[in-house]
């Protein structure tokens, strides 16, 4: 079992796609050195990411297209 789960997750996030995107930038800035939001016995990244992102402590704005 998968925790937290994609479904939970997507209310998070408006699609797959983006969630790996925003999980794995998140990630790559816990690696780097930047502190976890929430305290989580895990030390992997993308365990920490997918649990900020669950609780909805990472904000990101979705991609509309419009380059302009």
């Amino acid at each position: 079992m998968i925790k937290p789960s994609l479904r939970s997750l997507l209310k998070e996030v408006d699609n797959k796609y983006s969630l790996v995107v925003i999980t794995a930038k998140r990630a790559r800035q816990l690696v780097a050195g930047k502190e976890a939001s929430i305290d989580i016995e895990s030390n992997n990244p993308v365990t920490i990411s997918t649990n900020e992102i669950d609780k909805g402590l990472i904000e990101y704005t979705p991609y509309d297209g419009d380059e302009n």
